[in-house]
């Protein structure tokens, strides 16, 4: 069974490797940055099957009017479970319904977002970063 918790401080080493497995591309090869990522993050919700850390959920947020999610990595071996669904629902359920919910998606993962309910925007601008 699949617990989740609320702001754990995660060990970074644990969440490269969730990111390895899960295809997600991040700096996983710069430690201080995944953990300066995950430190100044507000909301982390983790996933664990007993003391493995299985997915993860990072994001951004005033609790009253925007969220930005900016990670969200299932360990391969768990695709399909259901955890990025309940992940998302949980981040959802924690801001309320007050709050914009915004991601953006890799190219890989375009058609899961919206089977699980969310709605493609195409009111977005960014500057990208440069490393």
């Amino acid at each position: 069974m699949i617990e989740y918790s609320i702001n754990k401080v995660l060990d970074p080493k644990r969440v490269i490797e969730v990111f390895k497995s899960s295809g997600i591309h991040r700096p996983v090869h710069d430690l201080k940055r995944i953990s300066k990522m995950f430190a100044e993050a507000n909301l982390v919700i983790s996933a664990w099957n007993n003391d493995e850390l299985v997915g993860v959920s990072r994001s951004l947020t005033d609790y009253s009017y925007c969220c930005y999610l900016s990670d969200l990595a299932v360990k391969k071996e768990y695709h399909n479970s259901g955890i990025g669904r309940m992940l998302i629902q949980k981040t959802q359920d924690i801001i309320g319904d007050q709050a914009t919910l915004l991601l953006l998606s890799a190219p890989d993962a375009m058609e899961y977002y919206p089977k699980i309910g969310m709605q493609k925007v195409e009111n977005a601008f960014a500057v990208l970063r440069k490393r």
